[in-house]
């Protein structure tokens, strides 16, 4: 089964043109999130949160607490400033996957200290177990034949970008989220574009066709 989930329909958060602790911050939220409460779309497998977040130069995340969730970043476009009470402090470029493993509890900041727009998709998954010590693995320029996993979540991340007419395989999985970071692509009979997902359950045999040149995240999940 394919589920898809349209860019446009995705919960609007931040204040972009704001004063306040969110301004200069859009955010849009492909699950119930915040105070954008959807009791029918609480999470997929282990995925809780996948947010596009667009800070403008100067905008940010003041410091934040986060506590057994598994929180993996992809930049798109800019640099990401990141800073935790761990002790990790990095800067993340785009095509950088960055995890932070809030384990027991852990804060961060999270900014855009550049002077041009800063675009990041952040996704959070819930571990098998809770607990542990807060770790940061940050991974520069991860290449599309190597997936990154998440043991502890039971997901796998796999990055493609495909070139105008190529196809890629769809992970045979129990299930599979699909999320378009640009261009577009055909799934199952249904074409994406940019900021479009899908939620596949008893993922076989399926493929992506890019229609033009167009990057996906894919997660493999070992349940849903």
């Amino acid at each position: 089964m394919i589920d898809v989930r349209r860019s446009r329909d995705r919960f609007r958060g931040g204040d972009p043109g704001g004063t306040g602790d969110s301004a200069g911050i859009e955010t849009l939220h492909a699950f119930s999130f915040g105070r954008f409460y959807d009791p029918d779309n609480l999470r997929f497998g282990p995925i809780l949160a996948c947010n596009e977040e667009r800070l403008a130069p100067g905008a940010g995340f003041g410091e934040h607490p986060h506590s057994h969730t598994e929180i993996v970043t992809w930049v798109v476009e800019g640099e990401l400033t990141h800073r935790d009470t761990a002790g990790h402090a990095s800067v993340v470029r785009a095509g950088d996957v960055q995890h932070l493993s809030s384990a027991g509890g852990v804060r961060h900041v999270e900014r855009n200290d550049g002077d041009v727009p800063l675009t990041f998709v952040q996704m959070w998954l819930a571990p098998s177990e809770a607990g542990g010590e807060p770790s940061y693995t940050h991974v520069a320029g991860i290449a599309d034949s190597t997936p990154y996993a998440l043991p502890g979540a039971g997901a796998m991340l796999h990055v493609r970008r495909i070139a105008e007419g190529e196809r890629t395989a769809v992970p045979d999985a129990v299930g599979v989220y699909v999320h378009v970071v640009r261009g577009r692509v055909a799934l199952g009979g249904e074409e994406l574009g940019a900021g479009d997902s899908a939620r596949i359950t008893g993922a076989k045999g399926l493929e992506l066709s890019a229609a033009v040149p167009a990057e996906v995240l894919l997660w493999e999940l070992a349940s849903v």
